[in-house]
């Protein structure tokens, strides 16, 4: 409109020819002769009339602009609706939903009206915040889409190099490396190593949700993995996922991953890397380059941007560096132990078939109850390990291991060589010692009701008749068959091997 004006005011004022308003407001002659005669039509000269302005000098000289109206006779869709079921399923298209409005409303829309309309609504919805960062108070993460093949000095086929990019809010100082996948490792690795980067740590990082990251997406209160929040209470900073399906809320990293793969991908295009190692020495050349790119539309670079205004905002590393760990959850066996990385790690047995938590370093593993530690133990390495500390089984348990074959022999000799014979026979007759502790134990009770005279005659007995058994023995004290003399013939009270055929001299 402001040439419009001008046409007016150079024609009606100054009194020029077409062609000379049309060499002063760079018009064409057609163009000039269309406004002119639209004025006398509008019976419009100069000066305009006092309160016109350029949208009534508009709608004089060219009419009311109107959108197109909408047939009151048709059935109008529920657009909100309809825009909740495409952000809500990604896969679903406009031509699905006009097919289902058109079979509830068979006189609905055609299709490119049924288009229009929608985005003439989705036009008044799609209003953007310009965000302001502040100094040192923000870094987004992501994932670059793109990759860095990674060959094999082999000759096997490539792997992919997926890079992280880091991005600081008010700078837009990026950092960037390659990794050999998507992981929680790696994940988090590169968190480290950005915070080391940038020599400093922000008051946020903003990441998507992915799962490495995020356990569970929400828009208002996401779940954050054990690992991942960890991290950020060992440096100290808030993390605050974008909202699914919301880019815009990490538009920093968007524009910095679409950086990077234009400034460092693209420019690595003709480059064979054997390691990551190769790869990450020239990006990190490329970085530095990057960074220092001045910008077009302002003064500065990133690399200035950082060392005058994130680099002083950003607080300080922690002394020590962040120790990796793994959460999962486990639930407590039987035999109060746990299986974790295919060993067996143990936990106070009054834990048994509860849910516990096993966060796992490197070297140490720890297993924590409604957030309290139950247990600590050192990595195994290997398979099928059972790592078990002697406090986390009952006392039952811990009585029955501390007897070895050597300590009941022992203890039986302190009643007598008989009973020490007859254990040294128990465990012996046994296909695994172990088996004959029990036996022994019982007689161990045994002795807590008879005297050691009685133990030591009775398993005289047992060994002249061959009944070497708990239940011989108990049966020879019970029925006081100790107090008789013993045979001397032995062989006739044994015609048999088995220690179940006592033979007649043991009921006399």
């Amino acid at each position: 409109m402001r040439k419009t004006k001008e046409v007016l005011r150079l024609k009606f004022e100054l009194g020029l020819g077409l062609r000379q308003i049309a060499r002063t407001c760079s018009l064409g002659l057609g163009t000039i002769h269309d406004y002119l005669r639209r004025a006398k039509a509008a019976g419009i000269s100069w000066p305009l009339p006092e309160g016109w302005d350029e949208e009534r000098l508009e709608s004089a000289l060219f009419g009311a602009t109107q959108a197109r109206p909408t047939d009151p006779d048709k059935a109008a869709p529920d657009f909100a609706a309809i825009h909740e079921q495409k952000q809500r399923h990604r896969h679903v298209t406009l031509q699905l939903l006009w097919e289902e409005y058109r079979q509830a409303n068979p006189e609905g829309y055609r299709y490119s009206r049924f288009c229009e309309l929608y985005q003439r609504w989705r036009s008044k919805l799609d209003v953007v915040l310009r965000q302001e960062h502040k100094p040192g108070e923000k870094m987004f993460v992501d994932w670059a889409g793109s990759t860095l093949p990674i060959h094999d000095p082999q000759g096997g086929p490539p792997q992919a190099g997926h890079l992280f990019v880091a991005v600081l809010g008010a700078s837009s100082y990026t950092y960037a490396e390659a990794t050999c996948d998507e992981q929680l490792t790696n994940w988090i690795g590169a968190h480290v190593r950005a915070f080391e980067f940038y020599q400093g740590v922000p008051a946020l990082v903003v990441p998507d949700n992915t799962k490495t990251g995020v356990t569970k997406a929400c828009r208002y209160d996401p779940d954050l993995n054990p690992t991942y929040q960890e991290l950020a209470t060992h440096y100290g900073v808030g993390v605050v996922p974008a909202r699914p399906y919301k880019p815009r809320d990490k538009a920093k990293a968007e524009s910095g991953v679409q950086i990077v793969e234009r400034w460092i991908i693209a420019a690595l295009r003709h480059h064979r890397f054997f390691s990551l190692g190769e790869a990450n020495g020239e990006i990190r050349r490329l970085l530095e380059k990057l960074n220092a790119r001045p910008f077009r539309r302002r003064e500065g670079s990133r690399s200035s941007l950082f060392e005058a205004m994130d680099r002083p905002a950003l607080r300080p590393l922690p002394l020590e560096r962040f120790d990796l760990s793994q959460w999962s959850r486990a639930r407590v066996n039987i035999d109060y132990h746990i299986a974790f990385d295919t060993n067996f790690y143990s936990v106070p047995y009054n834990l048994v078939h509860e849910l516990v938590e096993v966060r796992a370093t490197p070297t140490t593993v720890e297993i924590l109850h409604k957030g309290q530690r139950v247990a600590s133990h050192l990595r195994a390495r290997g398979h099928g390990h059972a790592i078990t500390v002697a406090e986390h089984r009952p006392k039952s348990h811990q009585a029955h291991l501390e007897w070895t074959p050597s300590r009941l022999v022992n203890w039986a000799q302190t009643i007598g060589p008989n009973t020490a014979r007859l254990f040294e026979r128990i465990l012996a007759d046994k296909p695994h010692p172990e088996m004959g502790y029990r036996g022994c134990l019982g007689l161990m009770r045994l002795a807590k009701e008879y005297s050691p005279a009685r133990m030591e005659a009775a398993a005289e007995r047992a060994l002249l008749t061959g009944a070497c058994r708990y239940q011989s023995v108990k049966s020879i004290l019970k029925n006081s068959l100790d107090v008789l003399p013993p045979t001397t013939d032995a062989s006739a009270s044994r015609p048999s091997s088995h220690d179940y055929i006592r033979g007649s001299e043991y009921f006399n």
